[in-house]
């Protein structure tokens, strides 16, 4: 089963804006994935989070697989939520709510078979995440887009 990354909106959002400072470490990724023929997947949770200011035909679809948010994924974000509830005097996120997606992105990466990396330039959702590390044995790794490919895999950017 060839590996793959679910790439959460923050991550679209730098990719598709030429002016964002994260837009070359997003290409990077992109291109990356590409060409180690690294599956890139989309959460329908994500999806609707971008649609609430861009527009669907902006997502580079044909290169990605979307994944509807399911039953299993709803079970697993319960476990999530409930450990990140548990420990939330430990979080010092900024004025967001912890449940809605973060949880549920987190699951879908945590239940899909062939993830292995989700990537994000969100540091509020990073938090989350190495709580939930501290916890739990999490199947998947975080990668952060603020450190660019060739760092994260150990690779010159040529």
């Amino acid at each position: 089963m060839h590996k793959a990354v679910l790439l959460d909106t923050s991550f679209f959002l730098r990719f598709l804006n030429d002016d964002s400072p994260l837009f070359n470490n997003a290409d990077g990724y992109f291109r990356y994935f590409l060409e180690q023929e690294i599956k890139m997947y989309i959460s329908t949770i994500s999806i609707a989070e971008y649609c609430v200011g861009g527009d669907i035909q902006e997502l580079p679809l044909k290169n990605l697989q979307i994944i509807p948010f399911n039953l299993d994924h709803s079970k697993k974000t319960g476990e999530f939520a409930k450990l990140i509830f548990q420990n939330k005097n430990k979080l010092q996120v900024r004025d967001r709510n912890i449940i809605p997606n973060d949880t549920k992105l987190f699951a879908t990466a945590d239940v899909e078979k062939s993830v292995e990396f989700y990537l994000s330039s969100d540091s509020e959702s990073h938090k989350i995440y190495n709580l939930m590390k501290q916890h739990l044995n999490l199947k998947f790794r975080f990668i952060d887009l603020h450190v660019p490919f060739g760092q994260t895999f150990g690779v010159l950017d040529l």
